[in-house]
């Protein structure tokens, strides 16, 4: 299984990744964090019983890879339950290096945003982030 680990200040946030279901976004994800895209970034979205949501260079929610991805929704039976890793984007196919974790089952997202992911422990570290927090360092963990 293949997991990612987000350190923040509040503890620590680690994400199963489905790599069968969204291979390319997590193949994108694991690039930027390889490169240490991550470190240091916010999460500069946090609507509460919603989503946190970072990934973002700039820090206020216009930012990327400079490159976008496809999303691999079709297909996909991953949904936004509670914990959920997705791909942030500004329309079909247009996203890069944001994301975000849902507070709360979103199922009018289910279909509309990749979920790659799922909360496997912190999700109370989830629940403790606010605007600004930032992501010390981000890896990935083989296992």
């Amino acid at each position: 299984m293949k997991k990612a680990i987000i350190e923040t200040e509040k503890g620590n946030i680690i994400l199963e990744l489905f790599e069968k279901d969204a291979p390319k976004t997590v193949a994108n994800f694991e690039k930027l964090i390889k490169q240490g895209f991550y470190d240091g970034l916010t999460f500069h979205r946090v609507i509460p019983n919603f989503v946190i949501q970072g990934g973002c260079p700039k820090g206020d929610g216009t930012g990327g890879p400079g490159y976008t991805i496809k999303c691999e929704t079709k297909g996909n039976p991953r949904k936004h339950g509670t914990g959920a890793l997705s791909m942030a984007h500004a329309g079909k196919d247009t996203g890069g290096s944001q994301f975000f974790i849902t507070h709360s089952p979103q199922p009018h997202l289910d279909g509309v945003h990749t979920v790659f992911g799922q909360v496997i422990e912190g999700m109370d570290v989830v629940k403790k982030i606010k605007v600004k927090d930032v992501m010390k360092k981000v890896t990935i963990v083989e296992e």
